[in-house]
Order: C-alpha cells, then structure tokens, then sequence
C-alpha cells in the first residue's frame, strides 16, 4: 500500500449537496414523492423519443437515493432493468451515488457524457458495471427559487454521439420541465 493517497479517488465521489434539505422540502411542497407520476412517465417517453434514448427519467434526488417520479424503458411492461434500492418501488429509487444526476443538481448545469469511459471522474460509477450505463446526457430541473429540484436525463448502454444538438435538446426541454413543475406549484395537483 503505497503512503500516498490515490490521486483520482477523490473524482468517483459523489458531490456535496449542501441544498439537499430545501430541497426536500419544496418537493413535499410540490407534492413531488415516492410515487410515479402518470404525466411524468408521458414526458419521459417524450424525451426518450425525441432523443432516440432507449431510457429516459425525471428524477428527483434527497440526501440518499433517487427517485425517478418519471420513467421510461424500452419495455415498459416488463420490470425495469435499474435495481431497486428498496424492495417497495422497483425500479424508481436509486442510491444517490449511483448514476451522475447528483453532479447535474449540484453543478445546475446540463453535463453531456458521450461515453462515460472517457472521464476517469465518472468511469467507476456503480451504473458503468451494474447497468452497463455507457452514455448519459442531463439536464437540472430549477425551482423559481433557485433550488435544483432534479433532472432530467437519458441514457444508453453504448456511446452516443450526443452533440451540440443534443445539448440543445436536453436543456430545452428540462426548461419545459422545470416550467410544468412551477405551475404546479402554483396550482397544487395540477395535471400538465
């Protein structure tokens, strides 16, 4: 064991998320929970498609897991491919660690991974191995107040050349999100 620390060890971390109770509580006030949204699950089939994404989610994130209150497979009918942290919602939670949506929140920026393989900084995340993640593309979902609530994201188990276009895409439409999300706000149990 060599005396000196890993130099990289520190990249596979996952970020400090010091807004993760504001969070949490806004997204209560929103009614945002541990349950699937039917017009979410709609606007993930509608990203996946408009991107030609095999997965896509709208995803919400506390202080230790993910939910994907949207979500779309390719199969929707049969069970999700993702491992469920718990044993009650298969396939919507996901341990926050996994996955590089934690980076989007806390950066609040769109981050576009064409092949994860490339960046020692994400390479070693659980979903490379366990899912078989090779390509990632997200985008914050912003509370008027400024609080990233989550994202929205695709994926893909091969490299994707993603590209300026796909930048565009993703971020467009996390801002149509992030809008739907706001008047829900305002008219609580609003449907979009």
């Amino acid at each position: 064991m060599s005396m000196f620390p890993d130099p990289t060890s520190h990249l596979l971390l996952t970020p400090d998320d010091l807004d993760a109770p504001r969070r949490v509580e806004r997204l209560r006030e929103l009614r945002i929970e541990e349950e699937p949204l039917p017009e979410f699950d709609a606007f993930a089939r509608r990203l996946a498609h408009t991107t030609g994404a095999p997965f896509a989610m709208v995803n919400f994130i506390d202080e230790r897991r993910q939910y994907f209150a949207g979500l779309h497979t390719p199969a929707m009918d049969r069970p999700v491919t993702l491992e469920p942290v718990e044993e009650s919602v298969p396939g919507r939670i996901m341990a926050r660690d996994h996955g590089y949506c934690p980076h989007v929140v806390v950066r609040r920026k769109a981050l576009v991974l064409e092949d994860v393989c490339d960046y020692p900084r994400f390479a070693g995340n659980p979903v490379v191995d366990e899912i078989g993640i090779r390509s990632y593309m997200g985008a914050p979902l912003m509370d008027g107040s400024g609080i990233a609530l989550g994202t929205i994201c695709v994926v893909a188990q091969e490299p994707r050349p993603w590209g300026r276009e796909g930048l565009g895409v993703i971020k467009s439409m996390a801002e149509e999100m992030s809008e739907l999300i706001r008047r829900r706000g305002v008219h609580p149990g609003i449907g979009m």
